[in-house]
């Protein structure tokens, strides 16, 4: 059976992580200081001193002092939040979208070996323009687009097409008058 952890243990180590993600922001410089202005001109530290130009010395902001090296690897990730870019409520929701209008008549298509027959039937008050399309398998084989045909409210229709061989695929679109 595993020993459970002790809560102190459990403690120290989420203030250890914690502390870690706190660091960077400590070294962040308000807006319009040296080192802002040195970053944004493409200052660079300074390998053998690690000293970044127009930046306070690590030592007097106390931030990397307690770990040794902290301040040599975070002296080139200075992070700079301007407030006023944050905005002070979240974002309007957007509106939701309308209402799916409805539209379309229903269509079941069969494929028989080279033949397609499509059986529509419009359940809605405005009228559907149909068509049936059939993809046939070879490439030498012509596709097919039929005509549009009407179906009006509560019409039945059934179109049909064929390929000389096997078909490929069948669908019917759908548009307004």
């Amino acid at each position: 059976m595993r020993a459970r952890r002790n809560r102190a243990v459990s403690l120290l180590v989420t203030s250890v992580v914690l502390t870690g993600f706190l660091i960077p922001g400590a070294f962040a410089q308000p807006d319009g200081s040296d080192a802002v202005r040195s970053a944004m001109r493409g200052a660079v530290p300074d390998v053998a001193s690690d000293v970044v130009p127009g930046a306070a010395p690590a030592a007097a902001s106390g931030a990397g002092a307690a770990v040794p090296g902290l301040a040599d690897r975070l002296a080139g990730d200075r992070a700079v939040v301007n407030l006023a870019d944050i905005p002070a409520e979240p974002p309007a929701q957007p509106a939701p979208p309308a209402a799916r209008e409805l539209f379309g008549a229903d269509c079941d298509t069969e494929i028989e070996g080279s033949r397609v027959t499509a059986y529509c039937h419009n359940g809605y008050p405005e009228t559907d323009l149909i068509r049936l399309h059939v993809e046939c398998d070879r490439w030498w084989d012509l596709d097919g687009d039929g005509a549009a045909v009407a179906v009006g409210p509560a019409g039945r229709v059934e179109l049909a097409g064929r390929c000389w061989k096997e078909v490929r695929s069948a669908w019917v679109t759908h548009e307004r008058p």
